[in-house]
């Protein structure tokens, strides 16, 4: 079996007791980290052989969790924080072993983007998660852009050093709409600044940056439709996808 284990995105409090027991009970654990695993089955007791399992290593260290799970053994992925799979590695390895019809289940948990959303304030009933924005200022610019009219909430993740310059490029793309930003999540200092965009800009300009970011701004204004007797009709669900 393959465990996708949801570990704690800052306050080591948050895992669960299904986590805890899974992690102790699997045969390997797979990790993004292999030393901050360690230091998070060392606070909870937990003595179990790991490989590293990461973004430049997928192809390789998958092969080997799959050789294994074929011979019947269990395996707990694990990233440094949060989902596996969330703007995480993991998907690889979930798609294969999907494919060759092996036992794949989840252990959920923390994520950053859930927490962030709701403690936005901005509507958390239909939302369009957007992961890590690019690094280069033209390919984020357009990256906002193609987000210009969908009417759900939208959430980014974004770097400490590259917040303000990517937020001026979501006001440029998206207009002075709603935001949150939120950091530090279940940790000491959390905080979540709300505003709109242009505020939360000079609010933030200049003041320490530490961990990573969540951006989460207000969807489109929903266009009304017009019928065919050119009455206006209600508010339309537009068709733009969530696009990812």
């Amino acid at each position: 079996m393959l465990y996708l284990v949801a570990t704690p995105i800052g306050n080591l409090g948050d895992i669960t007791l299904r986590a805890l027991e899974t992690l102790r009970q699997v045969d390997l654990v797979a990790s993004e980290d292999t030393r901050k695993t360690g230091r998070l089955l060392k606070h909870y007791d937990i003595r179990k052989p790991q490989i590293a399992f990461h973004e430049h290593n997928e192809a390789g260290a998958g092969a080997r969790v799959l050789t294994m799970l074929r011979a019947g053994q269990s395996v707990a992925l694990v990233t440094n924080a949060g989902t596996p799979a969330i703007s995480d590695p993991g998907y690889t390895l979930v798609r294969a072993a999907i494919d060759e019809d092996l036992p794949v289940t989840m252990i959920p948990g923390p994520t950053a983007l859930v927490m962030a959303v709701v403690l936005s304030g901005l509507p958390a009933h239909s939302f369009c998660f957007r992961g890590f924005t690019p690094r280069r200022p033209g390919a984020r610019r357009r990256f906002y852009a193609a987000d210009a009219k969908v009417p759900y909430t939208l959430i980014y993740y974004e770097s400490p050093h590259r917040l303000i310059a990517s937020m001026e490029d979501a006001l440029a793309a998206l207009g002075d709409r709603r935001a949150a930003v939120a950091n530090d999540l279940t940790k000491m200092y959390e905080a979540v600044e709300r505003g709109i965009l242009s505020e939360l800009i000079e609010r933030l300009r200049g003041a320490p940056v530490r961990g990573e970011y969540v951006l989460v701004v207000a969807g489109a204004e929903r266009e009304r439709d017009v019928d065919v007797s050119g009455e206006q009709g209600t508010v339309a669900e537009r068709p733009d996808p969530c696009r990812i």
